[in-house]
């Protein structure tokens, strides 16, 4: 949702409050005029106050107009701040869960502690927060910028349906006691969907390198090789930064490379961004009407409940297609490039295709449910701001 501007504070602090004119006192017909005390008065205190506004600039380490044009620009753009700094906190809480996925989605292991104690045997603590420094810049990136489309593409789906049909839904959703419906939910999807399909272009190569990362050390054995001649190739990913691996993946892959396994990826950000959302918005709007608050209360726990569902929700739909990319770009690392990678089919209800789905859920709602309250919380003490 684009932010108004705040109202024009420096104006504020040089000129201090606007002081009415006063009519001029009625001269006494004998004696000396006697002083307007009023006017006085308010000279004063248009003095004391301009001294106090000079003095808060000072102590208050606001001293220039680049201070105040900063404070403005957290307040316009209070959505991609909050977002910032929620991803940062969600993604740090949660990654080792997100790594124990990702192994389990590749590589066969007999269930979620066998992986765990796998991978603290061979790798140890660091094995879990392998990888994280790309999610930790994609994701902070890609949340900012998804959470900037989705905020304004709602309201020009909005206006467009109250144009073409006739119905409010941003009014509807604003009205206390109200319930999602068909407009509600299919404008917060096409937002959704909207968001999550622009993001691809950002997301792609960060989730590679990140997905890299975290299986490297199991593509370096040699029993994991499909051929023995892809060993050398797989081995070479091992061990390696963030752009140490992206530079790799160039080098056997070239460019393109980076962008391997981009429609299934395509297909899952736009289907469960376009979930994620439609979730998220109406379980709030449910949960804040059975609480019989406004709804703009931003109820806590209606937030905390909501983020976590929202996120269960999306993965339970996509993990069969976030299953297919994963292996699909895992077998394309053992691969240089012009060498031809068999396609993996998206399976819907096989039991393979849904290894750590558990543990993805979990972690989704952990995520979801940390986010959406630092989120909604920090986004709610920026817009309240005191304009001094």
């Amino acid at each position: 949702m684009p932010a108004e501007p705040p109202p024009d504070l420096e104006n504020k602090i040089q000129n201090g409050p606007a002081c009415p004119l006063q009519p001029l006192p009625t001269m006494p017909q004998h004696g000396n005029p006697q002083p307007d005390s009023s006017s006085n008065s308010s000279s004063s205190s248009s003095s004391n106050k301009s001294s106090n506004d000079n003095k808060r600039r000072k102590d208050g380490g606001i001293s220039s107009n680049d201070g105040w044009s900063t404070y403005r620009l957290v307040k316009r753009y209070r959505v991609e701040v909050a977002a910032s700094a929620s991803s940062v906190l969600s993604t740090m809480t949660t990654f080792p869960l997100d790594s124990v996925k990702t192994r389990m989605q590749t590589y066969k292991y007999a269930g979620f502690l066998d992986c765990v104690r796998h991978t603290y045997q061979t790798e140890k603590l660091r094995g879990f927060f392998r990888g994280v420094t790309a999610p930790m810049a994609s994701i902070t990136l890609v949340r900012t910028v998804s959470f900037s489309i989705y905020q304004r593409s709602k309201y020009v789906y909005s206006d467009w349906v109250k144009k073409n049909f006739g119905f409010d839904v941003m009014g509807h959703v604003s009205k206390t006691g109200s319930y999602p419906n068909f407009w509600t939910v299919a404008t917060f999807g096409a937002a959704g969907a909207t968001a999550g399909s622009c993001i691809t272009v950002i997301a792609c190569p960060f989730e590679l390198t990140k997905l890299s990362a975290q299986v490297s050390v199991l593509m370096a054995d040699k029993k994991n090789c499909p051929r023995p001649e892809s060993h050398h190739i797989a081995a070479s990913y091992q061990n390696k930064g963030t752009l140490k691996t992206l530079q790799n993946i160039i080098k056997h892959r070239g460019f393109r490379g980076l962008y391997t396994g981009w429609n299934l990826h395509l297909m899952r950000d736009t289907l469960g961004t376009a979930t994620y959302f439609m979730t998220y918005e109406s379980s709030k709007q449910l949960l804040t009407t059975f609480g019989g608050e406004g709804a703009h209360s931003n109820n806590p726990w209606a937030v905390l409940v909501a983020g976590g569902l929202c996120g269960i929700v999306s993965w339970a739909l996509i993990y069969p297609v976030d299953s297919a990319k994963s292996i699909y770009q895992r077998n394309s690392l053992m691969y240089s490039k012009g060498q031809k990678v068999d396609p993996v089919k998206i399976e819907f209800f096989r039991r393979n295709m849904y290894r750590g789905l558990g543990v993805s859920m979990a972690r989704s709602c952990a995520v979801n449910a940390v986010f959406f309250s630092s989120f909604e919380f920090l986004k709610k003490r920026i817009k309240n701001m005191e304009d001094v």
